[in-house]
């Protein structure tokens, strides 16, 4: 249970400015913080980053010897584009960028369009994805498994790197190097409650654990019976030990780095417990432990969990693993001094005036902005059956970044309309605003097809019956060439793309809204029919077969929201 909070929307933002308040070391930056001091000139950065809920990952391990910065999203919800292109212009000194964070889809798609814009700005950007959960894919797919407690050796390598003068090639290469060498496991009792939610997005029957959890309220793969704390560890010991590499006289040769992770329930007495034994069962096995870690370092709220990392060591992995950081949550030996560059000031994102616009296109804004209007009231109402469907099979947190999200849009249209905003400027500025405050894949998701169908229209003409088709056409066609989903991959697209296809062949030229009804009705329907397949992409996809039986909750916001668009125009 989560006690102890104002607004849960502003849960996040409320904890990064209390963690920037109680560190002299620490500038918070748009939703995320990065180091007080300067990068040294032509030194790589190092932004790591995710959704809020893990500390001290990702915030508390920005310092000297790991991150630069870390952009903070939501409790769950990867940050924003724009929150992970500000905190890494604000590290970024000349030498060039490295992202990191977990392979999740919302962080791939919003550390991605970040780097995009990076990249435009001409700034060398490097992205590596934390992939070291054994239970989310097979070993010969370990780069696209799900990234868990592996977060910390993999950033605390590659930033101990940076630190001894690797430049942004010779750090890629590392941080691939660790995270190829890292394999987790872990078990969960129970999960974890949002803040302001009134259960847990799951719980564990008495007397089983749930094998193979995730970090965002996922429960396991399978269940099974709770046994024994030398049980448990010896479940963790051989899941990661059954991808234990060759050993080689100039590779890996028995030494590993262990770190044993509570995800915030289970405390540090039971962690001692479990390590005792994996202590024993790898010396048994000739691997020796090298400066172990016990204690909690990627949580889940309160999530009643623990994981086992493993990363089997190198000569020059091992040198990085045993460096010294200093940051406000992880310490470790003592850093040479250095003489401490100021920040001249911090960059800030400049406002862009609003383009002039005609009086028939503002008369079209205010319809999109009552559209919008629209689409928040029905998020609201729909949030909490969105967040147990998604609890089901996935983190819990759909209908809530669908309520932000919608929430966020609706008050940019209104805040552009007020400017005088023309058409395609009111869903530009929704679009950006629905990313912003939604974070997570939905949120990147509905931000770029909003902003996809402001570039369909514009803000010197009203939108006519064939815009309106063309703009959701548009919206659709990127959310399918953003998140790379298919039908029968169990995602929003099993329902987008039947209602493209019946939009378009329903559409005579003369009545939108009649369309979009009939195409409303496919896309429900196909919502319903997402009930009966098995994920095969983003993060249901680990929990299998868990995810049948229920109805994919992307596909049926989607639906609902394209019935109330319908209903509405007629």
């Amino acid at each position: 249970m989560t006690y102890l909070f104002d607004e849960p929307s502003n849960f996040a933002a409320d904890a990064v400015a209390g963690l920037v308040a109680s560190q002299e070391g620490l500038v918070q930056v748009h939703g995320g913080v990065v180091r007080s001091d300067a990068t040294p000139a032509g030194q790589p950065a190092l932004v790591i980053g995710g959704g809020s809920g893990h500390y001290p990952a990702f915030a508390g391990w920005v310092g000297r010897g790991m991150g630069h910065g870390a952009p903070c999203g939501n409790v769950f919800a990867s940050p924003s584009a724009s929150q992970v292109y500000s905190v890494a212009r604000n590290a970024e000194n000349g030498g060039g960028v490295i992202l990191g964070f977990g392979n999740y889809a919302g962080d791939v798609l919003h550390f991605g369009l970040a780097a995009e814009k990076l990249r435009a700005d001409g700034i060398d950007v490097r992205i590596v994805k934390v992939s070291d959960d054994i239970a989310s894919n097979t070993p010969e797919n370990h780069r696209d498994r799900r990234g868990i407690a592996g977060d910390l050796p993999v950033f605390k390598m590659v930033g101990a790197a940076i630190e001894a003068g690797a430049d942004l090639d010779e750090a890629e290469r590392i941080a691939n190097a660790a995270n190829d060498a890292a394999r987790s496991f872990g078990v969960a009792f129970d999960g974890c409650t949002l803040p302001g939610a009134e259960s847990a997005l799951f719980h564990v029957k008495g007397g089983t654990m749930a094998v193979g959890l995730g970090i965002h309220g996922e429960p396991g793969v399978r269940d099974e019976r709770l046994g024994t704390a030398q049980e448990v560890a010896a479940l963790l010991v051989d899941g990661v030990l059954a991808e234990e590499p060759a050993r080689t006289d100039n590779g890996y040769r028995g030494r590993a780095a262990v770190v044993v992770n509570g995800l915030g329930t289970v405390k540090y007495e039971e962690l001692f417990v479990v390590y005792s034994h994996v202590a024993r069962m790898l010396g048994d096995r000739g691997i020796t432990p090298v400066r172990p870690e016990v204690g909690e370092f990627v949580t889940s709220l309160d999530m009643a969990g623990m994981s086992l990392t493993v990363v089997f060591l190198d000569d020059e992995l091992e040198q990085h693993w045993l460096s010294p950081v200093d940051t406000p949550a992880y310490h470790r030996g003592a850093l040479p001094a250095r003489v401490v560059e100021g920040r001249e000031s911090l960059w800030e994102p400049g406002v862009d005036p609003i383009p002039q616009a005609s009086e028939a296109s503002r008369e079209s804004a205010r319809k999109v902005s009552a559209v919008i209007d629209l689409f928040e009231a029905v998020c609201a109402r729909e949030e909490a059956q969105l967040g147990r469907l998604d609890a089901i099979a996935g983190d819990g947190d759909h209908g809530q970044g669908m309520a932000f999200g919608s929430a966020g849009a609706a008050e940019a249209a209104r805040a552009a309309l007020a400017d005088g905003a023309g058409a395609r400027t009111v869903l530009v500025h929704a679009g950006e605003a629905w990313s912003e405050a939604a974070g997570g894949t939905s949120g990147a998701l509905w931000g770029a097809a909003l902003i996809a169908a402001g570039n369909v229209v514009s803000d010197r003409q009203a939108i006519d019956q064939g815009a309106v088709v063309e703009a959701l056409q548009a919206g659709v066609d990127t959310i399918g060439r953003l998140g790379g989903a298919r039908e029968g991959d169990k995602t929003m697209m099993d329902a987008a793309l039947p209602f493209r296809r019946t939009l378009t062949g329903a559409f005579t030229g003369e009545n939108a809204a009649a369309a979009i009804r009939a195409a409303a009705e496919t896309a429900g329907e196909a919502a319903a029919a997402t009930a009966h397949i098995t994920a095969r992409l983003g993060r249901s996809r680990v929990l299998g077969d868990k995810s049948k039986g229920t109805p994919d909750p992307g596909a049926l916001s989607f639906s609902l929201l394209m019935k109330a668009l319908g209903e509405h125009l007629a």
